[in-house]
């Protein structure tokens, strides 16, 4: 086998997909860009673009009363979430095709690889899109603004990293706006609970995204795009730990707010619980980052999807009982 077979462009596949994943082995052949395109190959990002709508549904049910409807919210939010995250990362792979192409990370992505011209990928953004607004009309009225005005920072968010160094606060805003749809989908409007579950979530972002990044920074220092990787440099443990304090104690306020005076002791015993134990696994995760190892930087931002699972799970527990 020649070098060049071994490369991942060789055989269509993107050099950070998961191993195994279902994309590479089971999809047809003529999908497979396009689905690469929407990283369905990487569920990581889904995961974390719907865990925030799964904590606004769970707080606000957890605060008035559990529904039957709140079952086709959760399901539907995860279909929006695979669509818009997949939405998403086409427009990424579109604005930063040039970048891609010089980052060893990235440079077998289909875009740049070839697998797929900007034309093609435009038309599935398209489709993705209009499949992700037509679930989004089956929510209420304030739920479907929200969700509207949500396009702006997915939009805005991948020029980001060329013009600031908190490119990651960017992604925080896009990635969490789901608390807010969420809530507002149960509730039908906005509350400062929900706001500060969303703030939470945005700082959340702040300290994955920052583990993500320093996967890159050499190569980012080189084509000149800017990180918090790159800004926090030796400092990031200890960014990391403010982060880790900061949303922690948002989530407890978020709680604190939506369910008192008047929620059960169990109820508020179980949702209180939900941002401890989110602490705890972030703790988890600093003890064992090593920024100079890639391996462990991606091992750990995947960890993440627990770290919000454990959130979600607490939640709706506390919104059941």
């Amino acid at each position: 086998m020649t070098p060049t077979q071994e490369t991942p462009e060789a055989h269509g596949r993107v050099a950070d997909a998961v191993r195994g994943n279902w994309v590479d082995h089971w999809a047809p052949a003529s999908w497979r860009p396009y689905l690469r395109l929407s990283r369905a190959d990487r569920p990581i990002g889904t995961w974390l673009l719907l865990l925030p709508c799964w904590w606004g549904i769970a707080l606000a049910a957890a605060a008035d009363a559990p529904r039957l409807s709140d079952l086709w919210l959760a399901l539907a939010c995860a279909a929006g979430a695979f669509l818009m995250r997949g939405a998403g990362c086409t427009w990424n792979d579109i604005t930063d095709r040039k970048f891609d192409a010089a980052v060893a990370r990235t440079r077998s992505r289909p875009i740049p690889s070839g697998q797929v011209t900007v034309r093609q990928a435009l038309l599935w953004l398209v489709v993705q899109v209009g499949v992700s607004a037509a679930i989004l009309l089956s929510f209420n009225t304030a739920s479907i603004v929200l969700g509207v005005v949500a396009l702006l920072p997915v939009a805005v968010y991948p020029f980001a990293k060329r013009f600031t160094w908190w490119p990651q606060a960017f992604l925080g805003i896009a990635f969490n706006w789901g608390a807010l749809v969420g809530w507002t989908a149960h509730a039908g409007s906005l509350s400062a609970g929900a706001v500060l579950l969303y703030l939470s979530g945005l700082v959340w972002t702040l300290f994955y995204d920052t583990i993500y990044a320093h996967q890159d920074k050499e190569d980012d220092a080189l084509i000149g795009v800017k990180s918090t990787a790159r800004l926090f440099g030796e400092d990031s443990a200890h960014w990391l730990t403010g982060f880790l304090v900061v949303s922690v104690g948002l989530m407890a306020a978020g709680v604190l707010v939506a369910l008192l005076p008047d929620a059960p002791p169990l109820t508020l015993a179980l949702a209180i619980a939900a941002p401890w134990a989110f602490g705890w696994h972030m703790l988890w995760q600093l003890r064992r980052l090593d920024i100079d190892d890639t391996e462990t930087c991606l091992r750990l931002f995947r960890a993440n999807r627990d770290t919000g699972l454990i959130v979600a799970l607490f939640l709706a527990a506390a919104a059941i009982v």
